[in-house]
């Protein structure tokens, strides 16, 4: 009985082990950093120059945005792989899933990948409008939706605007936009590709500072 449990318990670590080191971040801190996590996403910064190429990993559902148009091989743990193209300023739903990318283009692949950690979706109802914004969706699955998003130069929410869901928001330009979270200090300019969670429920308030409309990604997280 102690060698059966000595080796389920070998088992056990050795299947943990495995999990863990097929985290992007973990196996490959060259190609993806965390820009921002809690306990709804985790939100990577993806970044491969031409040629390069990961090493198999995993993730959960998530929705990437692309910051470049960029071509990339997708290798699978069976060794077929397929290669895709993404347009820049786009977005796709993926589900989980492992691969090894590598970037197959002449530029480089510049993404934002929104990583849902909770272990079911959501119930949140998610807009088809919102005051001063246009919405155009760009990807749409079980927990989320992307839409490509821009602000009018008028554009605010109030003090205490809250929502029923979670937020990324991408900035897809440098851009001005006060957005203040819960009492918070106010962010007032943005960077291309800089992200912010905004949580459900939670009060914040922001303007378009800047005098024209800007452009933004939001995901908005059921």
């Amino acid at each position: 009985m102690r060698r059966v449990l000595a080796a389920a318990a070998a088992a056990i670590a050795t299947m943990s082990t495995v999990a863990i080191a097929q985290d992007a971040v973990k196996v490959d801190p060259t190609h993806y950093k965390v820009v921002l996590e809690n306990a709804a996403v985790r939100v990577l910064r993806i970044s491969y120059a031409p040629n390069e190429k990961s090493v198999m990993h995993a993730h959960p559902d998530a929705i990437a945005v692309f910051l470049a148009a960029s071509k990339a091989r997708m290798t699978l743990p069976d060794g077929k792989a397929e290669d895709v193209s993404f347009a820049n300023e786009t977005a796709q739903y993926t589900p989980a899933g492992t691969h090894q990318p590598m970037n197959i283009g002449t530029s480089r692949v510049e993404v934002v990948l929104v990583e849902f950690k909770t272990a079911a979706p959501g119930k949140a109802t998610l807009p088809a409008s919102r005051p001063g914004l246009t919405l155009n969706v760009l990807a749409e699955g079980p927990r989320a939706m992307a839409y490509r998003t821009t602000a009018t130069a008028t554009f605010a929410e109030p003090a205490g605007t809250t929502h029923e869901f979670d937020q990324v928001v991408i900035a897809l330009g440098s851009v001005q936009m006060a957005l203040s979270i819960d009492g918070k200090p106010t962010k007032t300019t943005w960077a291309r590709g800089e992200a912010v969670f905004i949580p459900r429920g939670t009060p914040h308030e922001s303007k378009n500072t800047g005098g024209k409309p800007v452009d933004f990604v939001i995901v908005a997280v059921k």
